[in-house]
Order: structure tokens, then sequence, then C-alpha cells
């Protein structure tokens, strides 16, 4: 198999881990899975609208081979000074609880809890080896890793699961229930269902995934991802968290006043968005803001996803410009390193669309850039940024990615 320099780099990484820790993956599968840019509805998928994105291609790599015990050995190149994290199946601690609050071991440790709680009970351990090169906010890198840890753990102990909505409600809980991190499917979906070269549009009415190409004779364009440097805490200690939640305080309030809706997704029509905003915009200026933007926000993901099978990414850029400009004014996510990136590229001549990424607060802005326009932009954010924060002038990262598949298996390439 002819690797790529990427792929070449990280099996280097993880045999170099492997020397270092004493754990053994030889003739272990490697399993990777990508980040992922969501083109719409970003903070849409609590609030029930369809969504539309790609996998991109920075990724977990997670080595692993099966033990022939009952414990589960891993170690992070991302997080070394958390040591070896290693514990026996069935025996890990209580969920939301102080000890895993700031250690990656949730995770695996919330895989094993809700696998078990499932009624997959696991009996077969690993040896594991992960690293990842996914910017730390904005890219779903916990989303990415959850899903990986899952499939391994799975494939480890002979378990298949034919529905792959089951693995996204899996990775979903750990993170909800385990963890305390109020995420919504969104990046489960994008990543484990994405496909190299394509669009990935998710209906959540019929729960169901169709893959759209981008149109003949679009403009050559890369999916820029402006990392801040910052770093962001994890979303159940973020401004997620609030917005989720005022956003079901919203919806509980138009269903108290007798309003048929079971989301702020279900207020598309514009005579009842007037109305609603007429009772109760000076009551709850805060909550109608939150709407205003998921009822514009879904008007322009149709015209969006039309642009894209028509191959106008200008379309697209603008209206992804239009989206974070609603994120900033009215969802009110953003945070002010992430619209100085946006700043900066919106001075940029070729830069079709730009705004926040992820949760928010912290982490990366996203800019569909026309191709040769792509060094014109990591030259003004050189410039720019580091003036403008210098507290993250050895931090911030300028990353060019492209579509690529979801999740990839290696065989036999570690002896």
């Amino acid at each position: 198999m002819q690797l790529t320099a990427q792929e070449q780099a990280a099996i280097d990484k993880i045999l170099q881990l492997s020397r270092n820790t004493g754990i053994n993956i030889k003739v272990a599968k490697i399993r990777r899975t990508s980040s992922r840019f969501c083109l719409g509805v970003e903070h849409g998928d609590y609030n029930g609208t369809e969504l539309f994105g790609v996998g991109t291609d920075r990724f977990i790599w997670l080595a692993y081979r099966p033990n022939g015990t009952g414990r589960v050995r891993l170690f992070s190149g991302n997080f070394p000074g958390d040591g070896v994290i290693e514990f026996s199946l069935g025996d890990v601690p209580e969920p939301k609880s102080a000890s895993i609050a700031d250690t990656w071991a949730r995770f695996p440790y919330g895989v094993e809890y809700i696998l078990r709680r499932q009624g997959l009970r696991l009996q077969q351990g690993i040896d594991a080896i992960v690293y990842g090169d996914i910017p730390g906010g904005g890219m779903s890198r916990s989303a990415s890793l959850t899903v990986n840890l899952i499939l391994s753990l799975l494939d480890a102990n002979g378990i298949e699961i034919e529905d792959q909505f089951k693995i996204v409600d899996l990775a979903q809980a750990v993170e909800n229930d385990y963890i305390g991190s109020p995420c919504g499917q969104l990046d489960q979906i994008m990543i484990l269902f994405a496909r190299a070269g394509m669009g990935t549009y998710y209906n959540p009415k019929t729960r169901s995934v169709d893959y759209v190409s981008l149109g003949a004779g679009a403009t050559d364009f890369r999916i820029v991802v402006l990392d801040t440097g910052t770093i962001r805490p994890g979303l159940e200690k973020s401004t997620y968290k609030v917005r989720r939640a005022q956003c079901e305080e919203l919806v509980s309030i138009l269903q108290q006043a007798n309003y048929s809706i079971c989301c702020l997704a279900d207020i598309k029509d514009q005579v009842l968005y007037d109305r609603i905003l007429a009772q109760f915009k000076n009551q709850y200026p805060d909550l109608c803001d939150r709407l205003k933007y998921i009822f514009a926000a879904q008007r322009r993901f149709y015209e969006m996803l039309d642009a894209w099978k028509a191959g106008d990414i200008e379309t697209v850029g603008r209206i992804f410009r239009a989206d974070g400009i609603g994120l900033r004014d009215d969802y009110k996510i953003s945070g002010p390193e992430l619209e100085t990136m946006c700043d900066i590229a919106r001075t940029v001549p070729g830069v079709l669309g730009e705004r926040m990424l992820g949760g928010g607060d912290k982490g990366a802005a996203g800019a569909l850039v026309r191709a040769d326009c792509v060094d014109a932009l990591k030259q003004a954010v050189e410039t720019a940024y580091p003036r403008s924060h210098p507290t993250y002038a050895d931090s911030y990262a300028v990353h060019i990615c492209k579509p690529v598949e979801g999740v990839r298996v290696y065989d036999g390439l570690l002896g």
C-alpha cells in the first residue's frame, strides 16, 4: 500500500510512542477517523434542523490489538502527561465524577460504560496507542475519538452493529450521559458517514443520509481551518451548554402557549415566526434572537444545498458568511479570537465566506477560499493575527483541508 506523507508520519509517530511506552501494537489494526466541516446548520442538530457537511483530513489514529485479557491499556500521544490509561472492563469511574473531569481517559471510560449499559458487554481488552492531528476546537476532535474507540472496541470483541445510527447514538451517549457534554449528533454523523469528495446531507425527520456531489464547473476551492490557538475546555464548560438550554427553554415556553412544536426547526413558516416574535420578543429578547438565527439559517440551508448541487461555490460561500454573522450577532456563540480570524479572512480577495466553527467561544474558524488565494489568506493571517492576539502567536495555525472518507481501517502495516 502506498501511503501518503500524512499517513506515514502518523504511523511513525505511533511506532515511536509504542517504543516509548512499551505498549505492544505489533500486528495491530489502525483505525483512522476524520474531523468534520459543517456547511449548515451549525448548532442546528439539537434544534432539529437538516444538516450538511463533509469529513476533513485531520484525523484521530488508533492502533489497537486484542490483548487476551479483560483489561484495556491506552496511551495518547496528545496527552502524554496522563500516562498509560489502564482499567478492567466493567470497572470504570462513575459518570460525571470529579476523577474524570480533567483527563482524556473519560472517553475510553465512557465508551466502556455506555456499551455495557446497552448490553454490549466487552470481554476482550485491547492495547492501544492514540494519536491525532485535529485542532482542539471546532473540528470535532472529541466526536472523532469517541466514534473511533467505539468501533475499535466492538471490532476487537467481534461485535457487529449493522445500523450505523446506533453508533451515533452510542457516541452521543458517551458525551451526554457519561462525560456531561451536551452535544448533539452533527459531529458523529458527519464523521461516521463522510465520503471522499462528497457532501453528507442528513434529514432528521427520516433519519437518513444522502450524498451530494458538488456540481460540475465549480470554482476550484479549498476548505481552510483557522485555528486560533486557544484551548476550549469542553462543551460542558462553554457557552454551548447555555445556548442549548436557552433553545430548549424557548421551546417549552412556546409549547405552554399552545404552539404545536417539538423543536425550533419546526418554526419554518414566516407567518408563524412573525407571530411568535410579536408575542414574545419584548419578554424574551435573548431567546428570540436564538430563534432568529435558526429560522434564517434554515432558509439559507436550502439555497446553499441547491447552490452546492449546481456547482455555485460562490453562493455557498456567501451563505456560509451570512451564517457566521448570524452566529455572532443573534446566536452570540462566537468569541474575540474567532472573530479576529474572520475579520482577517474577510479582507482577502478570493475568500468566499468565513465563520466560527463548532461549539463556539474558542477553537477554530473556517473559510471557503478560491484555490489560487489560499496563500494570500495564510499570509494575511500570519501578519495580522499575532499582532491582535500576541498570547497565541506561537499556537495558532492554518490548516488547508479536503473532503475525505470519515472512517478508514489499515491492516498489516505494523508487522
